[in-house]
């Protein structure tokens, strides 16, 4: 029975035909859901990651690294648990709001809206850096729109081609990582020594920490990229078959490989070409490495762009479902505009999807212009600190969850209960004050807070009287208050 909650919020109660509009529809297999979470991170090792050099040296990003990977194992086995018993399209929204009430649900769904949209700006921006060998002379914004219209075309057609194109894309880019791997290993460009090439502020040591310990801070948000979008698997819990078997298996497997890929991409790219201290400042890394061992010229280029190109775009699709499964959801439960979840006759959230990229294209447009080179290093910090805002809620929740109501049916437990919540609610903790640690990094995170500020007016002053009771994820909130 759906009873009124007591914390001065109201619902509005909906007709039948107002979730036959909002239906998703699907089964996906555990793996094709390996093949969306690993894809939508798998970016990670093409671009970005390598900021963490400049930022901290080789250890400074290694140890953040190791400890950004824990966090994630904590995190995947709390969201592994929470999908099992909350299997809803709003997924970290949905527990948290479970948890702690529709306030801070709709504050992690705005974060995890801001993580995915940006983190797709970035991708796009990015890949269009991959791209311009291939089509010299043509202007960055026609490429963005072109990668854009592409990939949301096909996340609007059917939910079989996005899954099936993205995991023909991750495995492509799995393949194009192992030849680089075993290319740059067994050609003898690798070195060593070029992993400790980063010259070393006063005081502190070349080989070992040479930005000290503030460069292991300043480094979190980098390796956060390697891992960065495997949570958004729970946002597919309404469009996958057995979700107590095959969402565990998907993520638990999902991050097994990431981490294996993270650390041959960490320590095979930036000991090649220019060593870590040219690899660092690179806006393409892995095309520096292949650089290394083709030598270069014209056809190496044509190559490598395309190789990469392709690699890249794993995480396009992925990115761009998960974006629009979180502003579906937001909006079947009344907290923005109900019209933008209605979707389309093969059950698709093809509004959600189009707000979604325009919202992403504004924020690409405006900060490439604002900031020139190093854009996607802005947005990327701006996304991280989105993500790392949505990972402290959701392990309390899960925390919360196992405290007050122990009668939620788990059919599935992490092993690692709430003391691993615990140690990744602490991590995460640890990864927001580094974020907001490093004065390069403050901008976009004020940016962040801002975006959060004007959610928090939104919420109380238009939304918190027009919740949507049927929705599931409310309704399964609803039907715990006593």
């Amino acid at each position: 029975m759906i009873r009124k909650p007591k914390n001065f919020v109201s619902y509005k109660n909906v007709p039948e035909s107002y979730l036959k509009r909002r239906q998703l529809q699907g089964s996906a297999n555990p793996f094709l859901l390996w093949g969306l979470g690993v894809g939508a991170v798998i970016s990670g090792d093409f671009y970005g990651w390598n900021y963490g050099l400049a930022a901290g040296g080789f250890w400074g990003l290694t140890i953040a690294t190791f400890l950004m990977a824990i966090m994630y194992v904590c995190m995947v086995y709390t969201l592994a648990e929470l999908s099992a018993a909350l299997p809803h399209a709003g997924g970290l929204y949905s527990f948290t709001r479970n948890a702690f009430g529709p306030f801070w649900g709709f504050i992690c769904g705005v974060a995890v809206t801001i993580e995915y949209v940006l983190a797709t700006a970035a991708l796009v921006f990015s890949m269009s850096n991959y791209i311009k060998p291939l089509i010299p002379g043509m202007p960055s914004y026609l490429v963005w729109l072109f990668l854009y219209t592409l990939f949301v075309g096909i996340c609007m057609h059917s939910l079989e081609l996005t899954l099936n194109i993205s995991l023909f894309l991750t495995l492509v880019a799995i393949m194009m990582l192992g030849i680089f791997y075993m290319g740059m290993s067994a050609s003898g460009v690798f070195h060593t020594e070029l992993l400790f090439n980063i010259p070393a502020e006063a005081g502190q040591s070349a080989f070992f920490l040479p930005k000290g310990l503030h460069g292991v801070f300043a480094a979190i948000p980098y390796a956060i990229w390697f891992y960065l979008a495997i949570e958004m698997l729970p946002l597919s819990c309404e469009e996958t078959k057995d979700v107590p078997r095959n969402m565990p298996s998907a993520l638990i497997s999902g991050i097994v490989t990431l981490i294996i890929l993270s650390v041959f991409t960490l320590v095979l790219n930036s000991g090649v070409g220019g060593g870590a201290a040219a690899i660092g400042k690179s806006d393409i890394p892995l095309a520096e490495g292949l650089e290394a061992y083709f030598g270069k010229g014209s056809t190496s280029e044509f190559i490598t762009a395309l190789v990469l190109t392709l690699g890249l775009g794993a995480s396009l699709p992925t990115q761009i479902y998960g974006y629009g499964r979180i502003i579906f959801s937001l909006s079947r439960a009344g907290y923005i505009p109900r019209q933008i979840s209605i979707t389309s006759k093969n059950h698709m959230p093809s509004r959600a999807l189009i707000i979604g990229t325009i919202l992403g294209l504004i924020c690409v447009v405006l900060i490439a212009f604002k900031t020139g080179s190093g854009v996607d290093a802005v947005i990327l910090n701006m996304s991280v600190f989105g993500a790392v805002i949505s990972y402290i809620l959701v392990m309390l929740s899960y925390i919360k969850l196992k405290l007050s109501s122990p009668e939620l049916s788990r059919s599935y437990k992490s092993p690692l209960g709430i003391q691993g919540a615990a140690v990744g609610s602490a991590l995460a903790i640890f990864a927001l004050i580094a974020c907001l640690f490093v004065p390069q990094y403050q901008p976009g995170m004020c940016g962040v807070g801002i975006v959060l500020l004007i959610a928090t007016f939104y919420y109380f002053f238009f939304r918190k009287n027009r919740l949507v009771a049927q929705a599931p994820e409310e309704a399964a909130a609803l039907t715990k208050i006593r």
